[in-house]
Order: C-alpha cells, then sequence, then structure tokens
C-alpha cells in the first residue's frame, strides 16, 4: 500500500484465496428455508420439538448447547492470540469499534426498546410479555458477533489480522462485561436478574469454547504446522453453517406457534432490531472515516459494531426467561433478520468504498490497496 512521509505504511495479510461455500454464499435462502421448515415442522410434530426443548440441565438447553459449540469453536479456531499483538496497529478502527459495541448498541437498543416497544407498538404487543421483550433487545445487543464476523468481514475483502483481533479483544471485554452490562439495563427496566446463570451463560458460551478452540488450534499446529489448521479449518468449514441452520430450525419449530398466531409481533419487534444494526454500523463507518481508518478496516468494524451474538443472546434469554417467554421470541426474532440485514449492509460498505477512500485520500490517510 503506498503511504507518504506523514503515513505510517501497513502491510496487508494475504487474503486467502478460497472462495465461500455453496452454504456461505446462498446463507440467506438457507436461512428462509430453515426458518420455514422448523414453523411448519414445529406446527405439524410437535413432540420432538418439545422433547428437545425440555432436555436441560442447570437451566440450560443441551440440544442448543451442542449446537452452538458446533458453530462458534470452528471459527473460534481461526483465531491466532498473537493477532492481539495488532490492536496497536489498527488502534483507529479498534477504538471505533470498542466504543460502538460497549459504549453505544447496549445502550442505543436500551433506548430504541423503550420506544418501540413500551410506548409506540406498545398497544399491539402483550401487557404482561413488554418487559420481556425488552430483556431480548437487550440481551441481543449487549453482545458482539463473534462467529458469523468472519463470513462479513471476507465479504467485504477486510483486513483479516484486524478483523481477528477485534474479535479477540472483543471476546475479552465480553467475559467481563457482557453481565455487568446487562444486569445494569435489566435492572433499570424492573426485571430480576438470576447472576449466576448470566455468568453460567458466558462461561459456556464464550470462555469454555474459546479455551477448547485454543487447545485444538496448538495440537493441531503441532502436529502438521499451518498446513494441519488448514485441513482441519476445510473439513469443519460446513460444520458452522450447518450447526446454524440446525439451530434456527430448532428455535424456530419452538416458536413456529407463536410465529404462526402472532406474526404482527415478529414485524414490530424487528423494527427496532433493524434500525439498531443500520445505525450501529453507520455510527462506526463514518467514525472510521473520521479518525482516518482504511476502508479494509473500516468495513469490518462497522459490522463489527452492528452484529449480535445472537447465539449468546438466544441462550441467554433462554436460561434467564425460558424458551417460550418474550425474551427468547425477541432474540429469535434477532435471528430472523441478521443474516439479509447483515448482507445489506455488506452491499453498502462495498458500493460506498469510492466515497470512503475519497475522504481519505483528501485526509492524506491510509488507503487499502
Amino acid at each position: 500500500m503506498a503511504s507518504d512521509s506523514n503515513t505510517v505504511t501497513l502491510t496487508r495479510a494475504p487474503k486467502p484465496a478460497a472462495r465461500l461455500g455453496i452454504f456461505a454464499r446462498f446463507l440467506t435462502l438457507w436461512v428462509a428455508i430453515c426458518i420455514i421448515a422448523g414453523i411448519v415442522l414445529g406446527q405439524v410434530t410437535p413432540a420432538p420439538f418439545h422433547a428437545l426443548g425440555a432436555a436441560t440441565i442447570a437451566e440450560v438447553n443441551l440440544p442448543v448447547a451442542v449446537l452452538i459449540w458446533l458453530m462458534i469453536v470452528p471459527m473460534l479456531l481461526k483465531i491466532d492470540p498473537s493477532a492481539l499483538a495488532a490492536v496497536g496497529r489498527h488502534w483507529r478502527g479498534m477504538a471505533a469499534t470498542v466504543g460502538v459495541n460497549w459504549l453505544v448498541k447496549p445502550f442505543s437498543m436500551a433506548v430504541l426498546g423503550w420506544l418501540f416497544i413500551a410506548h409506540v407498538f406498545r398497544p399491539f404487543l402483550p401487557a404482561g410479555q413488554i418487559e420481556s421483550y425488552m430483556a431480548g433487545l437487550i440481551l441481543l445487543a449487549a453482545a458482539p458477533c463473534t462467529a458469523m464476523v468472519f463470513v462479513w468481514s471476507n465479504l467485504v475483502d477486510g483486513e483479516p489480522y484486524f478483523t481477528l483481533s477485534q474479535i479477540a479483544l472483543n471476546d475479552t471485554i465480553m467475559v467481563v462485561a457482557f453481565a455487568p452490562i446487562v444486569g445494569l439495563l435489566l435492572g433499570l427496566s424492573a426485571i430480576t436478574v438470576p447472576w449466576n446463570t448470566l455468568f453460567l451463560s458466558v462461561v459456556l458460551y464464550i470462555v469454555i469454547p474459546l479455551i477448547a478452540a485454543q487447545a485444538w488450534r496448538r495440537a493441531r499446529l503441532a502436529a502438521g504446522g499451518e498446513a494441519a489448521l488448514a485441513r482441519t479449518l476445510a473439513r469443519l468449514g460446513p460444520v458452522s453453517i450447518l450447526a446454524l441452520l440446525a439451530t434456527l430450525v430448532l428455535l424456530f419449530g419452538l416458536q413456529g406457534e407463536a410465529i404462526v398466531a402472532q406474526p404482527l409481533i415478529i414485524l414490530l419487534l424487528a423494527v427496532p432490531i433493524i434500525v439498531q444494526v443500520y445505525f450501529n454500523a453507520g455510527l462506526a463507518y463514518l467514525l472510521n472515516r473520521a479518525i482516518g481508518s482504511e476502508w479494509c478496516v473500516a468495513g469490518p468494524s462497522a459490522l463489527i459494531g452492528a452484529s449480535n451474538f445472537f447465539e449468546l443472546a438466544v441462550a441467554a434469554a433462554i436460561a434467564l426467561f425460558g424458551f417460550q417467554s418474550g425474551a427468547a421470541l425477541a432474540t429469535v426474532v434477532g435471528v430472523l433478520v441478521e443474516v439479509p440485514v447483515m448482507l445489506s449492509v455488506v452491499f453498502l460498505v462495498r458500493r460506498t468504498r469510492p466515497w470512503y477512500e475519497a475522504g481519505a485520500r483528501s485526509r492524506r490517510g491510509p488507503v487499502c490497496g
């Protein structure tokens, strides 16, 4: 990448040559099919879904836990702990992303929930579920996405070292910040928070998978170096998406009755989620442009700033409030809108690259090659 006397030269990491597989390329289609299949199967054969929903230990649903592990462990295998050393290199993008993720997103969602759910849409929603819906929205916004960020970043030609280091940094922050932020916001909503369950969710869905993935990564590197790790990642490539699709079938099978009975509620819950995604993506993107980040950093920063760790949100909502709660339904709506809305953000980021880099050049800042 070119630089001038006032610009530090940044060397782009080599981009992977492999393209997205058929599952990732047509993810929106598979998501739609699985959502429809889940709703239909939940209506036609409810007994298996009820049995799976009842398979819990200490308020944690075992089938969901297994699927979430299958979803995120292959992604966490890609994280190189040494990538945290790149935080200083991309400090502008890191600062913008962390600020949006932890200082804006959870609180903006609380405001949007208060505005839309507690006031504008209140006459159209069940009165007894208002606080539960708001809790689900807060849970959804309180944790930045981990697994799917790799897909989004690849689609916008994102800087891979930035993406890896930002995810590693967010996971580190999430371990200590998720429960206090959720507890604070849910407490303000007059909802009793079972702290033990919240911390258990963080350990189960972040700490343990991260440790397991890093142990596996070290073992593969010790056995055959980068080639062995690459072979493992290639074999596991479809696993995360298949687990996501299976989770959608399960969740929408369990929620199918509520969706069919009250489709208006799904549409109303989707409004603050969609507004939140575009608001936070736009904020992160503009902040990066204002402070001079490369486009290949600003793109994944916007996507990380907007997307949600819905696996953790769904699990926490189920553990805290139960499968049939309004909170669980709100997080499932997050799953419903996440993929198509994030793909639209990808499209916008790619289409605005000339505008973004024209501003970068005018400030004599670095521009992606």
